[in-house]
C-alpha cells in the first residue's frame, strides 16, 4: 500500500513505512497523518507481518504538525488522543523507528511510539514547538517521561532544547546510533533478527513491559505470569529441546 505521503513496502515479515513529505521535513499535514495511522493499521492486522520500521524520506525523519497548515486555519486532529490517531496506543507487534535528522515536536512523539528508536549523527530531537505555543497531542507528555525519566523529560518539554543523537543515546531516548545515512537498513537488519524468533513469548514480553506502567508491582508481575502462558504452552519446550542438543551454545543462534 503507498500514496504519494506514506510509503508502505513489505519484504517478508517485514513492512517499511516511509513518511515521504522530504519538502516539508516530512511535517504531518492531516492528510498523511490518517495516511499514517491507516498504514499502522495495516500493519497490525496483516497475520504474516511480524515488525515494522517507521522512517521518513530525504534525510529528515518528522518535523511533527504541519505548521503551514495549521497556520492557514485547518485544525489538526490528535494523533494520540483520538480514536483514529496514528499514535494512540502501542500496537501489538514491534515497530522500530529509523532517524535521520529532525524528530522534533509531534515528530518526537511519533519516535516515541516506537519500541526502539535508531538513530545516525544527524538525528535531532526536541520539542521545537514549544517556541510557537502548539502543545503535544502526540503521547509525548506521557512517554518521554516513561522513556528517560521525569527530570530529563520535563527539561525537553520546558525549554525546547535540542537533543542531538550522542546524547539522546546517553539518557535512552535512543537505542542505537549507526553509521551516517544507514538507518533504514540497519533497521531492516534488525527486523528481520526480532521477527526471526519465536513470535509468542517475544509478544507477551513487549506487552507485559507495557502494562506494567498501569499496575503496582505485585499485581504486574502476576500480569506477567498470565501473558507467558500461552508460549510456555507452545514454545518453551520445543526451544529448550533445541538448546539441550547444543543449539546457541557459545553465542551461536539458529537465524
Amino acid at each position: 500500500m503507498s500514496t504519494l505521503k506514506i510509503v508502505v513496502e513489505t519484504q517478508g515479515p517485514v513492512t517499511t513505512i516511509t513518511i515521504n513529505r522530504p519538502q516539508a521535513k516530512n511535517a504531518l499535514d492531516n492528510e498523511a497523518a490518517h495516511g499514517l495511522a491507516d498504514a499502522l493499521r495495516a500493519f497490525e492486522a496483516d497475520g504474516e507481518a511480524r515488525v515494522a520500521v517507521l522512517t521518513g524520506a530525504g534525510g529528515a525523519f518528522c518535523a511533527g504538525a504541519d505548521l503551514k497548515e495549521l497556520g492557514s486555519g485547518t485544525d489538526y486532529f490528535p494523533w494520540a488522543g483520538s480514536d483514529d490517531g496514528p499514535l494512540r496506543a502501542p500496537l501489538s507487534k514491534p515497530v522500530i523507528a529509523a532517524v535521520e535528522g529532525h524528530a522534533c515536536a509531534g515528530g518526537l512523539g511519533v519516535a516515541l511510539f516506537c519500541d526502539i528508536r535508531m538513530v545516525d549523527d544527524t538525528a535531532t530531537f526536541g520539542v521545537f514547538s514549544r517556541r510557537w505555543g502548539v502543545p503535544m497531542s502526540d503521547g509525548t507528555t506521557v512517554r518521554l517521561p516513561r522513556v528517560i525519566g521525569q527530570g530529563r523529560a520535563m527539561d525537553m518539554l520546558l525549554t525546547g532544547r535540542a537533543v542531538g543523537a550522542d546524547e539522546a543515546i546517553a539518557i535512552g531516548l535512543a537505542t542505537r546510533k549507526v553509521a551516517r545515512g544507514t538507518t533504514r537498513a540497519e533497521a531492516e537488519t534488525l527486523a528481520r533478527q526480532i521477527a526471526g524468533f519465536p513470535p509468542i513469548a517475544m509478544t507477551s514480553d513487549r506487552r507485559s513491559a507495557y502494562e506494567s506502567f498501569d499496575r503496582d508491582q505485585a499485581s504486574a508481575i502476576r500480569r506477567e505470569m498470565e501473558l507467558s502462558l500461552e508460549a510456555r504452552r507452545q514454545e518453551s519446550q520445543g526451544g529448550a529441546a533445541r538448546f539441550a542438543k547444543g543449539e546457541g551454545r557459545h553465542g551461536a543462534f539458529r537465524k
